[in-house]
């Protein structure tokens, strides 16, 4: 008997071994508490990443220009920056920011963001280097009576998912948090 069941497995046609992928990514972004840097949610980030090891994250700057990134891989799974209209940045430095990044961006085909996200763009670079996030969307809009810029990196997005589209639901949540952080109201 166990040599007919030898016999049969090596009569297998080669398609029937082959293995079954891995199932897709495919559920709903959702804006739910806990957050990585006070702005995304960390279910949505893990979701969209694929990455389901707890992060931590690191701070840097102040309320009005700074960045939060989860150092706890290389390159860092996310990295949050963030400036507004200040004294130290000017309106003239914010459009000159956002000249040099549509500059780059749409020379990697950029997608637009729509309208009601502001000024922006979300990009996946072709070849970055190993310490780099190649999903990247930027996002001017004012809030309140400043305007602000939100950046988000990301090293990688899970198999099956749309990437581009992800970043953008994943900015327009940013948004709606920063604007309830800091008591304005993201478009006004």
């Amino acid at each position: 008997m166990a040599v007919l069941m030898l016999f049969g497995a090596a009569c297998t046609p080669k398609d029937a071994a082959l293995s079954t992928p891995a199932p897709v990514n495919t559920g709903t972004i959702t804006d739910s508490a806990p957050y990585l840097c006070k702005l995304i949610p960390q279910r949505a980030f893990q979701l969209v990443s694929g990455v389901n090891r707890p992060l931590s994250e690191k701070v840097g700057g102040n309320d009005e220009t700074g960045n939060c990134w989860t150092p706890d891989a290389m390159p860092n799974s996310l990295e949050v920056a963030w400036m507004q209209e200040a004294v130290d940045s000017t309106r003239v430095y914010l459009d000159e920011v956002m000249d040099d990044r549509r500059k780059v961006f749409t020379r990697h085909e950029a997608a637009v963001l729509p309208a009601d996200l502001g000024e922006g763009y979300a990009v996946r670079f072709p070849i970055v280097q190993a310490d780099e996030q190649p999903y990247q969307v930027v996002a001017r809009f004012n809030c309140g009576d400043k305007q602000r810029i939100i950046t988000l990196y990301l090293a990688q997005t899970a198999r099956g998912r749309d990437g581009i589209k992800d970043m953008i639901e994943l900015m327009r949540i940013a948004q709606k948090r920063y604007g309830q952080l800091y008591k304005c109201t993201p478009g006004e």
